[in-house]
């Protein structure tokens, strides 16, 4: 009989290498699937694919977490301008805050841009970077039931201004549904003070808490962002572009997520198990086994759409693509298959992986 062994499990402790693995990657993969739309679906339509992303997270996100961050009870304008520096801070984001009374409070971005990473930037209209904007920050009053609450852009990075900045201002009357996004490119944020600023209590988050909230942050964005790709475009322009940028990205990051894990292993078992170690680093469940010189990695769990029940079959081969690309970096001879889905009624995805033909 062919030996079998085993090549990975979940892992029992924190894996601090996997998460920041894990965050690379989703970072990467946000950047590069909103390029990929800007220049082949076109200004208009990645615009929709990103206010719709924003405005899911601002939902889902906005008022847990001026709970959590313990500011729901500060007025309105200072809440959400300080929610902004502080939940973007854990994010790993540059933000700074200002505030000026109790009606009025700045954030603001500073270069480089988290989201536009590089020279990403470059590729990125203007109507893109607003549509962040209509998504979020023009909605907070809205759920914050507080009709005169309005946020004030003055200035875009990808417009050439310093940071994307802006305040939050609670005006003596109703803003109209046009009203809560307002522009004014000759105001300027005044000076940060980080003393001034608030600041997290540090016995609420220790270096581990931290780290997941790095990979949380990052993965989220897709979790928002790839259905909503589909869901705008279509399963097959939007499943297309999605799961190109996926192929990309995961060829184009390989090299540093290989040297963030500590090296990827030669060949079938290499990949294996590093497939399995980004999977239990992403929070699921899965291990590999190897035969033969064919490996098979299963993952039960599929933590990254958890909450997203009724999903179109497009949405998993997207993202599946991350793993084709870098399996290709890694070893161009490789093949993928997906043998069993648990969107076909499988008990788990599972991936065979063996070496094709070199010829």
């Amino acid at each position: 009989m062919m030996a079998k062994a085993e090549v990975g499990a979940r892992e029992k402790t924190v894996d601090g290498a996997a998460y920041a693995a894990i965050e690379l990657i989703y970072h990467s993969y946000l950047t590069g699937l909103i390029l990929m739309l800007a220049s082949r679906a076109g200004a208009s339509r990645t615009s929709e694919v990103v206010f719709r992303t924003f405005r899911r997270q601002q939902l889902s996100r906005f008022l847990p977490g001026l709970k959590k961050l313990g500011l729901d009870k500060l007025p309105h304008a200072v809440a959400c301008a300080q929610y902004h520096y502080l939940s973007n801070q854990v994010g790993g984001v540059k933000v700074e805050y200002v505030l000026e009374s109790d009606r009025k409070a700045w954030v603001r971005y500073p270069p480089p841009r988290w989201i536009w990473s590089g020279t990403a930037i470059c590729g990125i209209p203007s109507e893109v970077s607003r549509a962040m904007l209509r998504g979020w920050h023009a909605n907070n009053g809205v759920v914050l039931g507080n009709p005169r609450l309005g946020f004030v852009c003055t200035g875009q990075t990808v417009d050439g201004q310093p940071g994307l900045e802006g305040y939050y201002k609670e005006w003596d009357h109703d803003l109209a549904p046009e009203e809560r996004l307002q522009f004014s490119p000759g105001e300027t944020c005044p000076p940060f003070d980080v003393d001034a600023a608030p600041k997290l209590p540090e016995n609420s988050w220790p270096n581990e808490r931290l780290q997941k909230v790095l990979r949380n942050y990052a993965m989220e964005y897709i979790t928002s962002i790839l259905p909503e790709t589909i869901a705008v475009l279509g399963p097959e322009e939007g499943g297309h572009l999605a799961g190109a940028a996926a192929r990309l990205v995961g060829m184009h990051t390989f090299d540093e997520v290989s040297k963030l894990l500590g090296g990827v292993g030669e060949g079938v078992a290499g990949f294996a198990e590093m497939l399995t170690r980004l999977s239990a680093g992403q929070g699921d469940d899965a291990a590999g086994a190897i035969d033969g010189g064919i490996a098979t990695v299963r993952q039960t769990t599929w933590r990254l759409m958890q909450d997203r029940p009724q999903l179109s079959p497009r949405v998993f081969d997207a993202w599946n693509e991350l793993w084709i690309g870098a399996a290709l970096a890694h070893d161009r001879f490789l093949e993928i298959e997906m043998t069993k889905r648990r969107d076909r009624d499988d008990p788990c995805w599972e991936w065979r992986i063996a070496r094709g033909p070199t010829n």
